[in-house]
């Protein structure tokens, strides 16, 4: 079939043609925008998942239903060498730069601007040279003793708490998203949770909507012991039978292109249900298939390319990052999940591990911190690590 046509759309965060399977979450996300709008109270949103879910792909179509709604947005990407307050600062501008042509007194946003800027200026070193530091493009001149004082914790609470009166002069509110989530440092968590628990209290219409591997729970949990009931946590997971075919079929068929009820078994039995690989099976099947309807035997020719992409754009490239001792720990774990008969995903004890490996857990401890840091691999329960990527053991025992 035509390769230009091709609709599928494997890719970091690329919005395939067909998001199937999460319209229970898009709605819910509607009554929380609705319920935040009308000041009812509502908690900040937190998903969770392995690598390859649509995280991503959720988290950005939430913010342009946020848009539709005109709220303003702002959307970061966390990461483990960099603090929240340069990265939020330009988040929350956008945002109120939304807001700004809704609202009806200039000076009234020029003070939360002053404010943001405060805040956003104590993000430079003192120690830094002119030229290094960093200057934010808002126009007025910093607001003082407001979100200025250095302590992130207080700082966040009060800037939250100005865009956030901000959004409630023109009757929507603001939504910050934050992608990566588990990678923010332990001071920057625990700020988050504070100015979100002091805008749930306020009832104030400024919610954050984060995404992260399986054991963000955990790290907000580590940061604040409220956090537990301060977000509302929503677990995405792969995708049942039937949104599996729909992602597969309601873009082939608006080329006229239709599946043999065989060549979905096989394809969904390869994919996992799993949304990327859903993608990357699909692009590969649709280039082999010479016409319509597409069969088995076509997934399986075409399958062998689409696992080749995956081992080196998907698991090729993650596994290189590691060390070899990192390397030797993950197939440790490769190995005791085969060995088990249990679903690749399933987490294994590190003791496991380390008897595997003839070594004693301890001396494994920075390897295995190490792959956490990467997100690599996660500790869901204590005792116990994870992969965060799906099929990664399964495409570890394949490797010499």
């Amino acid at each position: 079939m035509d390769p230009v046509r091709n609709p599928y759309a494997p890719g970091a965060g690329q919005r395939p043609p067909e998001l199937a399977g999460r319209g229970r979450e898009l709605d819910a996300f509607d009554v929380v925008l609705e319920r935040v709008a009308r000041g009812r109270p509502e908690r900040s949103l937190v998903l969770t998942g392995l690598r390859g879910v649509g995280k991503t792909v959720l988290l950005n179509t939430l913010r342009s239903a946020a848009i539709g709604r005109l709220w303003g947005t702002g959307k970061i990407e966390a990461r483990p060498d960099q603090s929240l307050r340069r990265p939020v600062s330009a988040a929350l501008h956008m945002a109120i730069r939304e807001l700004t042509p809704h609202h009806r007194d200039p000076e009234r946003v020029d003070e939360v601007l002053a404010v943001l800027k405060a805040f956003a200026l104590r993000a430079n070193d003192s120690s830094a040279k002119l030229r290094d530091r960093w200057t934010p493009g808002i126009d007025v001149p910093p607001a003082r003793g407001r979100a200025d004082s250095g302590d992130i914790e207080i700082d966040l609470v009060e800037l939250f708490t100005d865009a956030a009166s901000l959004a409630t002069d023109v009757g929507t509110g603001i939504a910050l998203f934050i992608d990566e989530m588990q990678d923010l440092g332990p001071t920057d968590v625990s700020a988050l949770c504070a100015a979100c628990h002091e805008l749930s209290q306020l009832g104030a219409p400024l919610i954050v909507v984060g995404a992260g591997l399986p054991h963000l729970p955990a790290v907000l949990s580590a940061a604040k012991s409220y956090s537990e009931r301060l977000f509302r946590y929503q677990r995405i997971d792969r995708l049942d039978r039937i949104a599996a075919d729909l992602a597969l079929c309601a873009p082939a068929a608006r080329e006229d292109v239709e599946y043999e009820p065989k060549a979905l078994d096989l394809l969904y039995d390869k994919s996992g249900g799993y949304p990327y690989f859903v993608q990357a099976y699909g692009k590969a099947t649709w280039d082999h298939a010479p016409t319509s309807p597409v069969t088995a035997e076509d997934v399986r020719v075409a399958a062998p390319e689409a696992e080749a992409e995956l081992a080196v754009g998907f698991f090729g490239s993650r596994f290189e990052r590691a060390t070899p001792a990192e390397r030797e720990y993950m197939r440790a774990m490769a190995s005791l999940s085969g060995d088990s008969g249990n679903d690749m995903d399933a987490a294994v004890p590190t003791a496991d591990i380390a008897a595997a490996l003839s070594r004693r857990p301890a001396s494994l401890s920075p390897a295995r911190d190490a792959l956490i840091k990467k997100g690599l691999i996660y500790s869901g329960e204590r005792g116990t690590v994870a992969f965060t990527v799906p099929h990664f053991g399964r495409y570890l025992r394949t490797q010499p």
